[in-house]
């Protein structure tokens, strides 16, 4: 059996922090930068795996959450393993859990030996601990698993552009200091738990030789903490690292400058991930910055939801001024659902389906509306890491940006001074 996991850099921009490389697993290969579709209950909604790899996806996400509660980590065990329980036979990743005690802190409790969970499905109490998420996920067999974390918000809630009222009230109940929320108290004790529950996790990986544990770099907006979470976690030796606590609630500026301080301080030869970026300008900015690995919802869940993305921007086909138009959803694109000939489906007279067509599924609520759009957001995401990796390697980035206008600004050679990547001043 060979290494469990190697990642080569293959080229490197000569104008930015950006590389082209390779990772390989167990179970085959998929070239960074990568954008990894996530299928949080063992499913990427509606799209049967073989239409995921057709889009260009060579690695997908499972949630060890999800998949603790249901069908059970044994069970999946038992089935032979993530892979063939799933039919995904390529490179697969679980994260560990530890966004869901942020994403759902008004229900569950967080203390310095793991979070008390109450199961979104029957209200049970469910307690994970370091050493209890990494044993699930071995059981899950993934082949890349990740630390459980304590990711807390990255700015006050109460300074948040968005309302966070239920995450801080959260944070207070669990805050130390019972007279009020104290935020950078809070990031402080977010650094130093991922550290020791990052030691416990790798104490507790039982699969070192067939599964790649990834640290996670937590610290907020606040840069002097990123740094210091950066080296607490880079200082414990693992095959690849994550930037954590990303978009949840900080603007795009504030994304891209702690993407970029933190990617430029991690570890040059091994992977790095930043976790559930996935608007296309978040995308482009971090992977500029040197970041390798990507994922998101947003591709399949703005596809159920009608929304189709394009290099123009997203469109949303219930608009009644789609109910006439002929056209596809993006003239040009290569999905099934704008060019199913290519694909190898065959349609009436081979023609893509119209944006008639799918505005009118969505007002029936027939499935076929949810997979055709969550089919071409796919590809779309995978068309624009195809284009990327191809402008990394030349160096030609005048042509991406005629190809994708809406990241333009952001590229070698284009108007930077409104965009994510502008200089720190």
């Amino acid at each position: 059996m060979g290494k469990p996991l190697s990642f080569e850099i293959l080229c490197r921009s000569a104008s930015t922090g950006a590389r082209v490389g390779k990772v390989t697993t167990l179970h085959g290969a998929f070239d960074t930068p990568a954008f990894m579709p996530v299928g949080t209950k063992a499913t990427i909604k509606g799209v049967y795996p073989s239409m995921v790899a057709q889009t260009g996806a060579q690695i997908v996400l499972g949630n060890t959450y999800h998949l603790l509660l249901r069908p059970g980590a044994e069970l999946v065990d038992e089935m032979g393993g993530l892979h063939p329980f799933m039919g995904w036979p390529g490179p697969l990743l679980t994260d560990s859990g530890g966004y869901q005690a942020y994403s759902m802190a008004d229900i569950n409790a967080i203390d310095d030996e793991g979070v008390s969970f109450k199961s979104i499905i029957d209200g049970s109490t469910i307690r994970m601990t370091p050493e209890s998420a990494i044993h699930t996920q071995n059981l899950l067999g993934a082949d890349i698993i990740m630390a459980f974390d304590d990711c807390p918000p990255s700015v006050d809630p109460d300074a948040a552009p968005i309302n966070q009222t239920r995450l801080r009230q959260a944070t207070l109940r669990d805050s130390e200091k019972k007279s009020g929320y104290d935020h950078q108290a809070r990031l402080d004790t977010s650094n130093e738990r991922t550290a020791r529950w990052l030691q416990r996790c790798k104490d507790a990986h039982a699969r070192s030789g067939e599964q790649s544990l990834f640290g996670i770099v937590q610290g907020g907006a606040d840069l002097e903490r990123r740094a210091r979470s950066l080296e607490m976690v880079c200082n414990i030796d693992l095959p690849g690292y994550a930037i954590g606590g990303v978009a949840v609630g900080e603007s795009p500026e504030d994304i891209a400058r702690v993407t970029r301080f933190t990617a430029a301080r991690m570890p040059e030869g091994k992977p790095r991930y930043l976790m559930g970026v996935g608007y296309e300008r978040d995308i482009v900015s971090a992977a500029l910055s040197g970041v390798d690995m990507f994922d998101c919802v947003l591709p399949t869940r703005n596809g159920r939801n009608a929304n189709a993305f394009t290099r123009e921007g997203q469109i949303r086909l219930k608009n009644a001024r789609f109910a006439r138009d002929p056209g596809p959803i993006e003239a040009g694109c290569d999905c099934p659902a704008c060019d199913p000939v290519a694909c190898g489906w065959q349609t009436s007279e081979g023609r893509p389906f119209s944006r008639a067509y799918l505005r009118h599924l969505f007002a029936s609520e027939e499935m076929l509306g949810p997979i055709l759009v969550s089919l071409h957001n796919l590809r779309h995401f995978q068309r624009l890491m195809e284009d990327l990796r191809g402008a990394i390697a030349s160096d030609d980035w005048a042509s991406m940006g005629r190809q994708w206008p809406g990241v333009s600004d952001l590229l070698p050679g284009g108007d930077t001074k409104s965009g994510p990547l502008a200089s720190e001043t």
